[in-house]
């Protein structure tokens, strides 16, 4: 059971398809089939199932998935470890992921500075949603996230809070809520709100806030990208709530009485049985300095 036939059959599960796997792999289709046949050859099982265009795992298949990525996040460990020998040298690669809020708004000095300091490191740096990446570090391709962290994160991830994100309810200067000095969440539901997508973290938070009220949001538009929002509830479209870091002039800032403060907690992720590359573990060190 090689590597090989072990990073082919893990494609094919999670894309679903021989094609889109053998794009991912930068491989023929002929190849990703011929490694899959090697692996089933080898475990005497059919792992896929084949019905026209559809390909369905077996329930050999479903039993091989958790082993086989195990199996290569234990390999990449030891990489790692045996990497990490070299008198603490940092290099080599790091795969991070994060979102784009923090992309945008918290990384790029802290990417200056990790550049500086470390220039043998090539950084593989993907902008993803905050669920994605999660996502993302669990499955054990990526090493790092920085996200919006997660209310009940997956016992396998480490989570620490970097920084703490208070959330303000905004609306556009003209919006008809603008001209009360002070309202509650019951006059919230009365308007259209503007929110990331239902499957957010963030939005998570929101509806659990108005849940414990028993009030029922009235989400008329949704994008994860909250400089969009922005820009929506900057023309009158609706209220929303956003952080500080987005609200300027434009925004009229509510003041909700009924409402604790919202804060959503923004932080680095990674696996607990993946060893940190030096690489990781410099990131995670400026990361820990800036809280």
């Amino acid at each position: 059971m090689d590597t090989h036939s072990l990073q082919a059959f893990l494609a094919v599960a999670e894309t679903g398809s021989f094609s889109k796997a053998a794009e991912n792999l930068f491989l023929t289709q002929s190849a990703v089939s011929k490694r899959v046949a090697q692996l089933e050859d080898q475990i005497n099982s059919r792992l896929f199932d084949r019905i026209g265009r559809t390909v369905s795992m077996t329930e050999a298949g479903n039993a091989l998935l958790p082993r086989a990525r195990d199996i290569l996040l234990r390999l990449d460990d030891a990489k790692r470890v045996i990497g990490n020998l070299t008198a603490g040298e940092i290099r080599g690669s790091l795969s991070l992921a994060a979102s784009h809020h923090i992309s945008l708004h918290r990384l790029p000095p802290l990417l200056k500075q990790f550049s500086e300091e470390c220039p043998k490191v090539e950084l593989d740096l993907q902008f993803a949603e905050s669920e994605v990446a999660y996502e993302g570090v669990l499955k054990g391709d990526l090493e790092l996230a920085l996200i919006t962290l997660s209310p009940e994160p997956d016992p396998s991830i480490h989570s620490e809070i970097v920084w703490d994100d208070l959330l303000h309810y905004v609306v556009a200067e003209d919006h008809p809520l603008a001209e009360f000095n002070e309202i509650d969440l019951k006059q919230l539901t009365d308007f259209n709100a503007i929110l990331p997508g239902s499957n957010t973290f963030t939005r998570s938070l929101v509806e659990l806030l108005f849940q414990q009220h028993q009030l029922e949001l009235n989400v008329t538009m949704s994008t994860n990208y909250l400089d969009t929002i922005r820009m929506m509830v900057s023309i009158g479209l609706g209220w929303s709530l956003l952080p500080e870091s987005l609200v300027d002039k434009g925004l009229k800032v509510l003041n909700v009485v009924d409402s604790e403060p919202v804060h959503r907690n923004l932080g680095i992720i990674f696996h607990r049985d993946r060893t940190l590359s030096n690489a990781a573990t410099h990131l995670v060190e400026m990361l820990r300095s800036e809280r």
